[in-house]
């Protein structure tokens, strides 16, 4: 299996680096309950989505990323409704994507998580 199939979009193309957060962005992200349901699913993915990864042979492991098919059925909305969600959540650093062929696997972007969680104690 070729490992250049892996395309890997750590830090959001959106809002590079941490350094230039954008609490309102963040915020507006959580705003909505599917999206917050969605990041605390994502918390702990092997629970909340058993068939993860079902796209991925076994030698290529994507650590906690879950196909946007696998959070759509778990939602129960459109394709274009998720993946609308899964952009805002992204552009806003909450979320970091990694593609595998034509399947995007999300997961939690901790280190914004942890800023923002800083953030709410010493300025809220």
């Amino acid at each position: 299996m070729k490992l250049s199939l892996l395309t890997y979009r750590t830090i959001s193309i959106y809002n590079p680096g941490m350094d230039n957060l954008n609490e309102l962005d963040v915020f507006k992200a959580l705003s909505n309950k599917t999206r917050l349901d969605i990041l605390k699913w994502l918390r702990e993915p092997e629970k909340n989505f058993p068939k993860q990864q079902a796209h991925l042979p076994k030698e290529v492991s994507i650590e906690g990323g879950v196909c946007v098919g696998d959070i759509q059925d778990k939602v129960n909305l459109s394709q274009s409704t998720v993946s609308h969600y899964l952009s805002i959540m992204q552009k806003a650093g909450l979320l970091e994507a990694v593609r595998y062929g034509q399947w995007t696997y999300y997961r939690r972007n901790e280190e914004t998580l942890a800023k923002i969680a800083e953030f709410v104690k010493q300025e809220i």
